[in-house]
């Protein structure tokens, strides 16, 4: 006698397949962002034409208004733009997360078994790419307008490290502006804040040559030991590189858990 096993009760009954873990969640998601940037030309090339855009405009059109004591000026430029690009490319994060949230993405995402944290590792990962991209462009146009290195390759990459450390703790931060604002427009315009710290820093002008209550505002806010520390890296020095690591350790401490908890609400 044959005996007929039902596949839902047998030994052999199907078993649905395991929810994605932690590092193919952030995998998936990266590539998708990624996937999304780089198919779109629009995005890439404006982060080229941007960067040239202003890194020209602050070399050749301001730059000889600008005393940056016995340096040169585009000395000091260039590093402290390739330190701070991101907060310049960073409002595109914060669209694209706002975004994804209004074209249902996010919920469908949400809707699945997966840790949260690990989307916002695979987002960050991403932007982290897309940094690296932007900087490596800047660094270029910035040797093609007369920068050169006074260091060793050493202090080119420690320098190179922080920028990309910068790119992914400012990642973070827009990440949480895409996902507090109530759409994509709003996140643009919550991302200009970030104008406000680049313009008001040590990037472009010595701090000694602002007007003392401004001078006050530059030196506590996290931009101007960010940038100081990579001037220093490349000079040979290891100044403020400990207050720019607390900074970028205190946002990331700060704007993590906002992240994770947004995305758990949906």
């Amino acid at each position: 006698m044959t005996v007929a096993l039902d596949p839902g009760t047998g030994p052999l009954a199907l078993r649905p397949p395991a929810p994605p873990g932690p590092g193919r969640t952030a995998a998936e998601v990266a590539k998708r962002a990624l996937r999304t940037f780089f198919r779109t030309p629009g995005l890439w090339a404006m982060g080229i034409v941007q960067s040239g855009g202003f890194l020209f405009a602050f070399r050749f059109v301001f730059g000889g208004a600008v005393h940056a004591g016995a340096t040169r000026y585009v000395e000091y430029l260039v590093p402290g733009y390739a330190a701070t690009i991101v907060l310049f490319t960073g409002g595109g994060v914060a669209v694209a997360v706002a975004g994804d949230r209004a074209g249902g993405f996010t919920d469908r995402l949400l809707s699945l078994p997966v840790p949260r944290w690990a989307v916002v590792a695979g987002r960050a990962l991403a932007d982290s790419v897309v940094n690296a991209w932007v900087i490596a462009v800047t660094v270029a146009l910035g040797f093609a307008y007369g920068f050169r290195l006074d260091g060793g390759a050493a202090d080119a990459l420690g320098a190179l490290g922080l920028c990309l450390l910068y790119g992914v703790v400012f990642s973070v931060v827009f990440m949480v502006i895409g996902l507090v604002a109530a759409n994509a427009q709003a996140a643009q315009g919550l991302s200009m804040v970030a104008f406000v710290l680049a313009f008001f820093s040590s990037t472009y002008v010595p701090v000694a040559s602002m007007p003392g209550w401004l001078a006050a505002f530059a030196r506590v806010q996290p931009v101007t030991p960010m940038v100081d520390a990579v001037r220093a890296v490349l000079a040979g020095s290891g100044s403020d590189v400990g207050l720019a690591l607390l900074w970028s350790a205190a946002l990331v401490a700060l704007c993590t858990p906002v992240a994770v908890a947004r995305y758990r609400r949906g």
